[in-house]
């Protein structure tokens, strides 16, 4: 039996680079959201999530609105967050990430995504597909989750608005990571929320 899980990160959100920790989406991430719900509409969805952010719940209303089928129900596990701290191997390049964060942010993200983990990378009884709409820190969780990495290491695994990352969870193996931030669906100029620019 395998469980998939779709990851798929909110559209772009409106006026992002002023530093607003939530907000609507941008007329861009508005179109990001419909291609995403065109790409996904012949998945037979057995249960749909969302972080209950502003960002997120408008995607997941817009992929809604053209699955409608589908229910999508908001969990805070899927909150944006910090996953975890620093640790002694974490790489000098990645501290001054954590500068500006408290140990209090740390310890909640990490009590997040235990119990994240716990929810959905654990096998199911039957095949099942299962959306998730959620931030990049935490798909980068889950990928590093799958391959049993270092806990920093979902620093730097970078997803764009609205990517679709699948993770296969077996019941009798480890997990899988069949694709990670896929883009097919999107044109040139609606790829954005990456670091550093995909030379595609």
């Amino acid at each position: 039996m395998s469980r998939y899980l779709y990851l798929v990160r909110h559209g772009e959100q409106l006026d992002a680079e002023h530093g607003l920790p939530d907000g609507p989406l941008s007329p861009r991430g508005v179109r990001q959201a419909e291609a995403i719900a065109d790409r996904l509409s012949g998945v037979p969805f057995d249960a749909a999530w969302t972080s209950p952010l502003e960002r997120a719940q408008e995607t997941a209303q817009i992929i809604g609105s053209r699955l409608p089928a589908l229910t999508i129900q908001p969990h805070t596990l899927l909150m944006d967050c910090i996953p975890s701290g620093p640790t002694p191997d974490l790489p000098h390049a990645f501290e001054a990430f954590f500068g500006g964060i408290t140990e209090e942010e740390i310890a909640a993200g990490e009590a997040q995504m235990t119990d994240a983990t716990a929810e959905w990378i654990a096998p199911a009884r039957e095949d099942r597909h299962e959306l998730l709409i959620t931030h990049n820190f935490v798909i980068g969780w889950f990928v590093r989750e799958t391959f049993g990495a270092a806990p920093w290491r979902w620093l730097g695994v970078n997803q764009a608005n609205c990517g679709l990352t699948i993770i296969r969870v077996r019941s009798a193996k480890p997990a899988v990571l069949v694709t990670h931030n896929d883009l097919g669906h999107l044109p040139p100029e609606l790829r954005t929320g990456l670091s550093v620019e995909q030379p595609y």
